[in-house]
């Protein structure tokens, strides 16, 4: 399986991961020729839990999460570890147990607790070096070297750009491999952030469908200087349009049919997922 590490590009190029939030959606993604998928913590609020991404989700619900898309798939999977569930004592157990369960990458950030989603408002934040404690602790539980820390900063809307990137600077020398500033909010913050770590460490874009951040492609991301690409909750947003109109249908018509043209076919589903291997392997030991 290809390493985080190896899949971010080290010059030209930025890596997509699409966001996803179960093992089906991971599956579809990779057959949809993704190298790298991202889990938030938000998707796992929304779906799981049909809540607002505002720090209702567990440790534990995320790591079942992960455990059941790693186990259906080995494309790369960065995980959205909010706060790391508590100090830096929390984060080392989250590292652990995230890492475990196949994670190939670990995004912390700097939130107090609760958290929210960083594109809404009424964030507060955590002393940069409370925050730095906690990447160190992250980078010295982790087991494998590949596993990549990332460390998220929200100070851009709660103190302004400047100490966004003073932040990101102790994160990256306590240790962390790739940084993630969030919603900087028009191109001339994006520019700052590159100008001050490009060549130093990869940066992290995250796109949110009408959030603080202008939307832009992966292909100018990267020509701005960002090697990662997130789009973690288009999916879910997606989805709500599409299962909105389903069941409207079917409320409606008290059938599908009307909606089939706009639905996989029974054995379709089934190829997507793998029946016919999974029959097969089951024959073998029969």
């Amino acid at each position: 399986m290809k390493s985080l590490a190896d899949a971010i590009p080290s010059e030209a190029g930025a890596l997509v991961a699409p966001g996803v939030y179960d093992a089906f959606t991971a599956l579809l993604a990779t057959q949809a020729g993704f190298e790298c998928l991202y889990l938030s913590g938000a998707s796992i609020a929304y779906t799981k839990l049909g809540r607002p991404d505002v720090g209702l989700v567990t440790m534990s619900e995320v790591a079942d999460s992960i455990a059941a898309i790693c186990d259906r798939v080995e494309t790369p999977l960065i995980v959205d570890a909010d706060t790391g569930y508590g100090n830096a004592m929390n984060v080392q157990r989250t590292v652990r147990v995230f890492e475990r369960n196949g994670a190939s990458g670990i995004q912390l950030e700097d939130q107090t607790f609760p958290k929210r989603c960083g594109h809404l408002r009424g964030k507060t934040l955590i002393s940069a070096e409370e925050m730095a404690g906690k990447v160190r602790a992250a980078v010295d539980a982790r087991c494998d070297d590949g596993t990549q820390i990332i460390a998220r900063t929200d100070a851009i809307s709660v103190e302004g750009v400047n100490s966004a990137l003073d932040r990101a600077e102790l994160y990256l020398e306590a240790g962390a491999d790739v940084l993630f500033i969030e919603a900087p909010q028009n191109r001339a913050e994006q520019q700052a952030i590159v100008e001050r770590f490009k060549g130093r460490v990869p940066l992290l874009a995250n796109m949110v469908e009408g959030g603080k951040t202008p939307v832009s492609n992966a292909s100018d991301l990267a020509e701005l200087g960002f090697q990662l690409v997130i789009f973690p909750g288009g999916l879910a947003r997606a989805m709500v349009h599409q299962a909105t109109a389903y069941f409207d249908s079917l409320k409606l018509n008290g059938s599908t049919e009307p909606f089939r043209d706009r639905m996989a076919a029974f054995d379709e589903l089934n190829e997507t997922i793998g029946l016919s291997e999974l029959l097969k392997l089951s024959a073998h030991y029969s």
